[in-house]
């Protein structure tokens, strides 16, 4: 599981974790607008993060939550995330899903949701 990735695809990651940064869909930019500068808890979260060989929407290294936004590009491809998901929770790894919708239409929620979970996982007030 934790196997380690070839430089040359080391490199495909990173790119490609950069292109994603520079444009964000709007549920992304909407949820990094509440996540950035330790507005949750005190906790940092990073954007397009890099976990083995996967690129993950938001990640808190504190408390090792990982925040997937789903588009509708996700609903062809569910046995993929599944398998995704499974790998990063075996690594330890929490992962917690949300659906464009939810972020655009009821974010409180989603934020409140973040936030339990990152108690949860730290034991941070």
């Amino acid at each position: 599981m934790g196997e380690k990735i070839s430089r040359k695809l080391r490199r495909k990651l990173i790119e490609s974790s950069r292109r994603m940064r520079q444009t964000p869909t709007c549920a992304e930019t909407l949820l990094w607008k509440k996540l950035r500068k330790r507005q949750i808890g005190g906790l940092r979260f990073r954007r397009q993060h890099i976990i083995n060989k996967f690129i993950v929407d938001f990640y808190c290294p504190e408390s090792k939550l990982v925040i997937e936004i789903d588009g509708s590009a996700h609903d062809k491809q569910e046995e993929y995330d599944q398998e995704r998901e499974k790998v990063l929770e075996i690594l330890g790894y929490q992962v917690v899903r949300f659906r464009n919708h939810q972020i655009e239409n009821d974010l409180d929620s989603v934020l409140d949701a973040i936030s339990g979970a990152c108690r949860r996982r730290t034991n941070v007030e």
